[in-house]
């Protein structure tokens, strides 16, 4: 068996809370989590807060921030931070006795060009014990959806940032 495997994409809020709630239930069971951010940067999150208090959870940020257009000068520091990052889950799969991962805005890391679909397929394949891992982020491809086995695709029917809203802390970040 190689594990489940879910992916949650969509334009709505709660991809990263989905997966982060998953988080804090395998914590409540003893389990073994490891949490890979690709894109976010910002250390000042709830997650990353809340998860030093959560044994056996360990949130790790690949990214940069916001990504620039795919032609800027910075993009090439984006893309060697997600393969970083990638490279990392790899090696946390092959290594530790994990029980669940979270590859967060993967999906996007594929869909805007940090990643080739490919290597996180093949991530996917190489587990040689029962991890169930989660893939979350917008635009996720046709492939990635066809190799889950869960599929949630959260839709936006209305959000506060388009009503002038700020981000808040707990909710947003």
């Amino acid at each position: 068996m190689n594990g489940r495997t879910l992916v949650f994409t969509g334009d709505g809020k709660g991809k990263t809370t989905a997966a982060l709630g998953m988080a804090l239930r395998a914590a409540g069971h003893g389990q073994r989590v490891l949490v890979v951010q690709f894109v976010k940067s910002d250390e000042t999150t709830g997650e990353l807060a809340a998860s030093r208090h959560l044994p056996g959870v360990e949130i790790v940020q690949t990214g940069l921030g916001f990504l620039p257009p795919e032609n800027a000068p910075a993009f090439a520091r984006h893309r060697e931070a997600a393969e970083a990052g990638l490279a990392r889950a790899g090696e946390a799969l092959a290594s530790q006795p994990l029980d669940l991962m979270v590859l967060d805005e993967v999906c996007v890391a594929v869909a805007r060009g940090l990643l080739k679909e490919d290597a996180v397929l093949a991530l996917l394949r190489a587990r040689i014990r029962p991890v169930c891992v989660v893939l979350t982020g917008r635009g996720a491809t046709k492939r990635l959806v066809e190799a889950a086995d869960t599929v949630t695709e959260m839709r936006c029917v209305s959000h506060g940032l388009t009503r002038g809203i700020q981000a808040q802390p707990g909710v947003e970040y």
